[in-house]
């Protein structure tokens, strides 16, 4: 059902849209309506998904994405949390409504759904983890597709940490641009920073709504410019929760600004509170992120376990073969990455290489540590 309201009138405009087969009829809504455009799922009597359009208000607050969304764009928003295609109230989803995009809410998971819906409603751009997004590259693969000749031209990615090998992988794999964006529950969600498509050189902080600074996270003082440390903000414009000084516990350093006058700040190396130490090296997922990708042999997809050997602690990191890689070669490729994690990291691992497909995928954020250690 696609609804929005007439001019001048308390009444809504309705026109049906249904699906036949596998493809949703609704080819001249993001021409028709044009306040700003939601999707929202809705079950039929027979079981068959129903999609309902509903224009949506402007939204008050700053729409979080920059050059990316056109008006027009479709974007298919992948939410890390349970449900299915539905409305959610966030505001990334009303940031890109408010640019005049159409935006297919989608949760996080049934991922042959994903595919089907990138099919079927053809959107630009995708938001998701970028974990997530090399799921659904492997959905596609599996279906006998192509994912870099899929609409796909723009993927927005963040809650979780990801390096340059990362995006190197997910542009390669899905034949898109890929670009940061970065944003707390506490502070306003997504949108506190965004990655420039034209320069891909971190996000920038929008710095006319909240204050940064970098601190060191054990003592709390503030860094020297330009130094690594604790990204911490002060809210500027927040009316109902107001921060001061908060720290995020993400890893970080400021930047000056290039496509644009505000400050960036460099891509989240990690976390404070995720750090792992083993046996007294300091150990981030990032940097064994990072060995992996280095490997040809391997796909992106890994895990890192931690346990304890009596008093010792051992890392174990699993990885996962690409499909075109052989098994014999399995030996020379867990050598390869446990000699570059030694010297890199400076950090022992024994290194387990399973089949394509074994390793855990991530429906939203990545799971990347496991801690087998008594506490």
């Amino acid at each position: 059902c696609i609804s929005f309201p007439i001019a001048g009138s308390r009444c809504r405009h309705t026109v049906l849209a249904h699906q036949r087969g596998l493809r949703w009829r609704f080819h001249l809504t993001s021409r028709l309506i044009q306040p700003s455009l939601a999707l929202q799922k809705r079950r039929s009597l027979i079981g068959k998904l129903t999609v309902v359009i509903d224009g949506q208000e402007l939204c008050r607050e700053r729409g979080v994405i920059d050059r990316p969304v056109t008006p027009g764009s479709i974007i298919e928003h992948t939410q890390p949390v349970t449900g299915a295609l539905r409305q959610l109230d966030v505001a990334s989803d009303h940031g890109a409504e408010k640019l005049g995009a159409m935006v297919i809410p989608m949760s996080g998971g049934q991922t042959p759904r994903q595919v089907q819906l990138i099919q079927d409603f053809e959107p630009d751009i995708i938001m998701c983890t970028p974990s997530y997004m090399l799921n659904i590259a492997d959905e596609f693969e599996r279906q006998g597709l192509d994912p870099t000749k899929s609409s796909l031209k723009v993927g927005i990615f963040g809650a979780e940490p990801w390096g340059e090998s990362m995006r190197v992988e997910v542009e390669k794999r899905c034949g898109i641009d890929a670009v940061d964006i970065y944003g707390l529950s506490e502070v306003i969600g997504p949108g506190v920073a965004s990655e420039c498509i034209e320069t891909k050189d971190g996000p920038t902080i929008w710095e006319d709504h909240f204050y940064p600074e970098i601190i060191n996270p054990q003592t709390g003082e503030p860094a020297p410019e330009g130094e690594m440390g604790e990204l911490v903000f002060t809210s500027l414009t927040k009316e109902a929760l107001p921060i001061i000084r908060y720290r995020t516990r993400d890893l970080t350093r400021l930047l000056p600004g290039t496509a644009r006058a505000m400050r960036r700040m460099e891509r989240i190396t990690g976390r404070s509170d995720d750090m792992l130490i083993i046996r007294g090296v300091n150990v981030f997922p990032t940097q064994i992120e990072e060995r992996v990708l280095q490997q040809p042999g391997l796909s992106p997809h890994y895990q890192l376990r931690v346990s304890r050997d009596g008093r010792l602690d051992v890392l174990t990191v699993l990885v996962e073969r690409k499909p075109d890689a052989a098994a014999t070669d399995d030996e020379t490729i867990a050598n390869a990455l446990k000699k570059d994690i030694k010297d890199y990291v400076g950090v022992s691992a024994q290194i387990e290489v399973c089949n394509p497909g074994k390793v855990a995928r991530s429906e939203g954020k990545a799971v990347r540590v496991i801690d087998e250690r008594d506490k």
